[in-house]
Formats: structure tokens, sequence, C-alpha cells
């Protein structure tokens, strides 16, 4: 009975030394093993969401796993970003934020949100979205020192459009006031639904002027219906080379005003996944396909690394907070 017992014993040693050999390859296989899910804090067709699903392909087909692209829409973006914070740490679920998402709730919101701007892994920096000022091209002001000069002389005697006051398009103009030393009134604030109607109201001289999302605007531009007096970008737009850039125009700081899209992850991510999405994204940057769509909802490509990442996210922070302060805004 104990020989039979020690060989018995001995067999079921040499078979778990085998499945624990068999078990290490496979525990120890490179990030990443499976499909990555991509939350969305958005509703499915807005930049947020193009920006996630035009990324899809071209990360998924270097990194040898499919992207799984997930809408969690909802508070602002906020329920979408809060379930990423919460997630598991090890790269399987990551977040495609939005400065609404990850700026502007924490600047305005602290009380309420439910997370901090810096509660993430910084992945990179995707693209940047134009914000443009625009007048109907009938009005008086051909230039943005027009504008600025009827700012200047008659305090609240214009108006401007806006889709609520933790918006760009609020924010945008908040931010020329204060960097012109103006008082947050400077313009009358005319709240709308939507970036659509933002335009609209423009084009119908409704207002007077409006910053708002180039997505929103293009074909009102393209068809002359609206007349654009500066970019938030660091460079004029290919679409529309003509429109002097906010550095051009004397305002630099309106460059802080831009959309964009960057890649996070649940905190303490390892390090050797965020240096794959690192080296991944940084190949996206070059790929032609990627590139293209991101002009069909005029995206301008700037991948960043991790680091340069956390740093832009922390200055549009800093910048914000700052504006929010000055100007007393308070959204509840």
């Amino acid at each position: 009975m104990n020989k039979p017992s020690r060989i018995h014993m001995v067999a079921a040693a040499c078979a778990a030394t085998w499945a624990l050999c068999l078990a290490g390859p496979a525990a120890a296989q490179p990030y990443p093993n499976k499909p990555i899910q991509i939350v969305v804090p958005f509703a499915a067709g807005g930049d947020a969401d193009q920006a996630a699903r035009i990324l899809g392909p071209a990360a998924s087909s270097l990194l040898g796993q499919p992207l799984v692209i997930v809408n969690k829409a909802g508070a602002n973006g906020a329920i979408g970003s809060a379930f990423v914070k919460e997630a598991a740490p090890d790269g399987y679920t990551l977040l495609l934020g939005r400065i609404g998402s990850q700026v502007l709730l924490p600047a305005l919101q602290p009380k309420t949100t439910s997370y901090r701007w810096n509660d993430f892994t910084f992945l990179g920096l995707l693209e940047l979205n134009p914000v443009v000022c625009v007048v109907h091209p009938e009005s008086p002001y051909a230039t943005l020192a027009d504008l600025v000069r009827v700012l200047r002389a008659q305090p609240g005697k214009l108006n401007y459009s806006h889709s609520g006051p933790a918006t760009v398009q609020n924010l945008a103009p908040q931010l020329l006031f204060s960097s012109l030393g103006l008082k947050p009134d400077a313009a009358v604030n005319v709240p709308f639904k939507g970036g659509n109607e933002v335009a609209v109201a423009v084009a119908s001289k409704n207002v007077d002027f409006a910053c708002n999302n180039l997505s929103s605007m293009a074909g009102l531009l393209t068809g002359g219906k609206l007349k654009a007096l500066v970019t938030t970008t660091p460079e004029r737009l290919a679409q529309f080379p003509d429109i002097p850039t906010a550095k051009e125009a004397g305002v630099p700081q309106l460059e802080a005003v831009v959309g964009w899209s960057a890649l996070f992850g649940p905190p303490k991510m390892s390090p050797e996944a965020v240096q794959k999405w690192a080296a991944v994204l940084k190949q996206v940057s070059q790929d032609p396909k990627w590139i293209a769509g991101n002009a069909t909802f005029g995206g301008m490509p700037r991948v960043l690394s991790p680091q340069d990442t956390e740093k832009f996210v922390a200055d549009s922070f800093t910048i914000y907070t700052d504006l929010v302060r000055k100007a007393g805004i308070e959204v509840k």
C-alpha cells in the first residue's frame, strides 16, 4: 500500500509541476492578450465617439487585439469617466476622454465630480479640435481687433451664443475677456441647446458673435453663412487657411480653448502597458487612414507622450480653474 501511494504522490507532483510549466508562459504573456474595451463617456456620433472609432482599427492592427468601443454617456461625461477610474488597472478598460469630462467638470464642479483631473493614467493625447470665433458675414467686425475695440469701448453692448456655462462656447469668450482685462459681463451671454444652434444664432443675426467647435460650423463657413475671426489652434487650419491663429490675432491665451481627445487608463496601470500604448500611438500618428479619419470631423492630429499629455491636461486644468475663479462661474 505504501509503495503505490509513493508512486501516486510522485506522479501527482510531476503533474503539478508540468501544469505550472504550462501555466507559466500563459501567465507571462505580454500585454495585450485579449480584447481591450475603450469607454466613450458620451453618446454615439459625437466627436469623442468618432475619435474612438477612428482609433480602433489603427491601434488594433498594431496591438494584435480588437478594440471594443463602449458608449457610457451621462452627466456630461462623468459616468463613463468614473467607471474607468474604478476599473481594474490591467489595461483592458480604457477611456477616450475629452476636455469637457476630464478638465471642465473637475474645474467647474469639484464638489460633485467624483474624480479629479489627475485620477487617471495618462496614455496619450490624440488630436485637437479647433474652436473658431465667428460673426455674420455682414457684421461690421472684419477682424478680432474690430470686435475687441467695441468690447473695450462699450462693455455689455454685444452678445454671444453658447450651449451652457460649462462649455467651450461660454468659456472661450470668458477667457478672451479675461485676457483683455475686461469683466465677465463685457458681452451678454445667450444660451442655446447645442453647438448647431450656437452657430445658427450667429448666421441668423440673433447674436453678434460666437466661439464654437469647428465641426459645428464647417458647412456654414464653407457656404459663406459665417465669417471667422480667429482659430484657437496653434497653426492655421488646412481646411480654412485664411483664418488667423490666436497668436497672430494678439490673444495667444485663447490657444487654451481647444477641444481634444486623449486616451486614459485607470490609476496605477503598469509601466509596461503605458509604454506599449505610447509606442502604438506614435505609430498611429503616421497612419494615413487615421489622419484622414480625423479630418472628417475637424480633428488635427497631435499625438503626445504620456508625460507630455499629463502636462498638457494639467496646464489646461490650471487655466480653467483660474478662469472660473476670475469669472465667478458656478455650475451646480
